[in-house]
């Protein structure tokens, strides 16, 4: 087996659809689409056909991702894998607004930070330390996105404490205030951080080893890798949006908690796009990009994300999406993202250490699988 991640890249188009593939499984997203829209199915089926049809998509953002980072490098490359990979989150969380289900968005934003920190991350970890022993990678890129993440959970943090000390109906304005100037500091800080990564501070990011250049005609088109990140993309987005829609009525009828529904269940399937893609780069020993998608997801998903739901809540939902997290939710991240840090900061990854952000991960689901739903 190669570990060229670009390999399958050049198959020829008849034999990559004539391959057993996860490709395949696209021809559930007319399913879904004619399903959800006659409503002849139960909440549960159609929530596992979409599921299932956000699967392929994931695989061609995958694809497509691998196209532009060889002509990009890692640190645009897991830009864009983030951006687009984070769509469907970014669905996600507008659908369930405009359906009133502020709790769930809630819990999808941790959910989103928590797959990963612990799974995308830990998986590339755990699978590429089985294939590879021991792989490197740039401390540097790691120890800005710990920073980042440790700041961004302290402005979640305080503004959730803040509203849960003044939680009277005549503080309603001032709520709605430190929610507008927490998103505003968090968006400029965003902002900053693509500055500071693209343009000022550059080699803060840079892969320390990148696979060797065999010839120009061994990376396929540049073109080509943008298109199948716009069209899958926009796939993922389209059955996102059918999924929530039958996400709360499906995660009832399966005894799951609204919780679990948008931590694990949303979380996992929003986030599959930038997990399958970290956890490829992993085992093709592309680490540096691998990390660049996992932890630049995190900081998007925290800067950019929750604050834009904060800013379009009023014009696009019943209610307004407020910065109170529980405390469940917030111990939940902390201890991700201390894990996270404590892990990741050596600049040298093995599959323990992935076992471990692993591990974390299932423990926070079995917990909050365990929360009974209510009835």
């Amino acid at each position: 087996m190669t570990d060229n991640p670009y390999s399958d890249a050049r198959l020829a188009p008849q034999a990559a659809w004539l391959k057993p593939s996860l490709l395949w499984l696209l021809v559930l997203a007319p399913v879904a689409a004619g399903l959800d829209r006659a409503g002849i199915a139960p909440a549960g089926v159609i929530f596992f056909c979409a599921a299932l049809a956000i699967m392929p998509f994931a695989k061609l953002i995958v694809q497509g991702t691998e196209q532009v980072a060889a002509h990009t490098g890692a640190t645009i490359g897991g830009l864009l894998n983030a951006t687009f990979g984070n769509l469907p989150e970014l669905i996600i969380a507008m659908t369930a607004l405009r359906a009133g289900l502020v709790e769930m968005v809630r819990a999808s934003i941790v959910g989103a930070l928590l797959a990963n920190l612990l799974v995308a991350l830990g998986l590339s970890f755990l699978l590429g330390g089985l294939r590879h022993h021991s792989q490197k990678y740039n401390p540097d890129a790691v120890r800005t996105y710990s920073s980042t993440m440790v700041l961004a959970w302290i402005s979640l943090a305080l503004p959730s404490a803040f509203h849960r000390v003044l939680e009277e109906e005549s503080h309603l304005g001032v709520h709605a205030t430190l929610d507008l100037v927490v998103a505003a500091v968090l968006l400029a800080l965003y902002g900053l951080f693509l500055l500071y990564s693209l343009r000022t501070h550059p080699e803060t990011f840079a892969e320390l080893s990148t696979p060797a250049d065999t010839g120009t005609h061994d990376h396929p088109s540049l073109a080509w890798g943008v298109a199948t990140l716009l069209a899958a993309s926009l796939g993922a987005a389209w059955m996102s949006e059918i999924l929530v829609g039958a996400a709360e009525q499906a995660g009832h009828s399966l005894g799951m908690s609204q919780m679990f529904m948008g931590v694990i269940v949303l979380a996992l399937v929003g986030g599959a796009a930038e997990s399958g893609s970290a956890i490829a780069m992993g085992r093709a020993d592309r680490v540096d990009l691998s990390i660049g998608i996992a932890l630049g997801s995190c900081v998007q998903i925290a800067l950019f994300v929750a604050p834009v739901l904060v800013l379009i809540a009023p014009a696009i939902g019943p209610a307004e999406f407020r910065l109170v997290f529980s405390q469940a939710e917030m111990w939940m991240l902390f201890g991700a993202v201390l894990l996270g840090a404590t892990v990741a900061t050596t600049g040298q990854s093995n599959w323990f250490k992935g076992a471990q952000l692993v591990a974390l991960y299932v423990i926070i689901a079995a917990i909050l699988y365990l929360i009974p739903a209510p009835q």
